[in-house]
């Protein structure tokens, strides 16, 4: 296969699955979060068990109307959408279902993942401010004291399993796995998906988007297609980040016959994650604004050092 072919199928991949799996989490959320809730949740649409209930919800958002307010800054409001959704795209290409099934094989991936979802969160910011609106302005000011206060303890919780693997990259970092790292790295691991949670802004760090206090936050002058790409977008990071969990801390595509079953080893444990993720949703209430600022200096960074500090023991006495 020719170059320039080779590039055109594997940005082909990541588009298919860029656009397959969010869906797959969200109807998971549909019904995951009914069950546990004692509910049915979608049952009509697409027939069974409802699964093509977000396809529904999908052209239901394109055929209403995107009605942008007459102060709005109309070019940020129209461009905050993409710049929160086509981030985790372009993260996604760097991920690997196995050894050989990744789109871009980078030597800094995990940098480069890291960085390119934390543009994401700049679109929240211009949505908010572009919209003219004081609770839109107010959420995207509460994404922004967000993203700063739990950046931090995400990159260290990351930088504690780089350095154990002796690399930045993805595919080198999830070889250098042993399950002993379920144990030596699990405080890594709490701190990374705590933190990543809350760069989603998800339940129970959804203060940006609190609707009993400030209606939706970033989001409230948006309708239509704009706003149905906002939801896209969190759920593609929910799919980025148990990918990266997934990678980072469990073994990625690691496991019996991960020679032929790898990318469905890697899948199973990125949905794993992702039912987590929606379980913190159902399960917990939304922190206030002091006690989130609280847990993220006063808990999560300190445990975050402390285990960059026992890493780089662990490496220096088995160097």
């Amino acid at each position: 296969m020719s170059e320039p072919v080779d590039v055109l199928v594997r940005a082909a991949c990541v588009v298919a699955a860029f656009l397959v799996l969010p869906l797959v989490v969200g109807q998971a959320e549909h019904k995951v979060m009914a069950h546990m809730q004692g509910r049915l949740g979608p049952m009509y649409a697409g027939g069974f068990h409802g699964w093509a209930q977000l396809v529904a919800d999908g052209v239901k958002f394109a055929q209403k109307e995107a009605i942008i307010p007459a102060a709005a800054d109309r070019g940020v409001f129209r461009l905050a959408p993409a710049v929160a959704l086509v981030p985790y795209l372009v993260a996604m290409a760097a991920l690997p279902l196995s050894p050989t099934l990744v789109a871009a094989d980078l030597d800094a991936g995990l940098l480069f993942v890291l960085a390119a979802s934390a543009v994401g969160v700049l679109g929240t910011l211009m949505a908010g401010w572009a919209s003219a609106n004081k609770y839109a302005l107010l959420g995207a000011l509460r994404s922004a004291a967000q993203l700063l206060a739990y950046e931090l303890p995400m990159v260290l919780a990351a930088s504690s399993v780089a350095m154990a693997a002796g690399s930045l990259n993805l595919v080198t970092i999830a070889q250098a796995w042993r399950p002993w790292w379920l144990l030596w790295q699990a405080p890594a691991a709490f701190v990374f998906l705590i933190a990543g949670l809350a760069e989603l802004q998800r339940p129970p760090f959804d203060i940006p988007v609190a609707d009993s206090e400030i209606v939706a936050g970033p989001y409230t002058e948006y309708s239509g297609l704009r706003f149905a790409l906002f939801l896209l977008a969190e759920y593609a990071g929910i799919v980025l980040l148990g990918a990266l969990v997934a990678v980072l801390f469990l073994g990625g595509w690691r496991g019996p016959f991960d020679g032929t079953l790898g990318p469905v080893w890697m899948l199973g444990k990125t949905f794993a994650v992702a039912l987590l993720v929606i379980w913190f949703r159902v399960s917990w209430p939304r922190m206030r604004s002091d006690q989130l600022q609280r847990f993220a200096w006063g808990v999560l960074v300190p445990m975050a050092l402390a285990q960059v500090a026992l890493t780089a023991i662990v490496i220096a006495a088995e160097g």
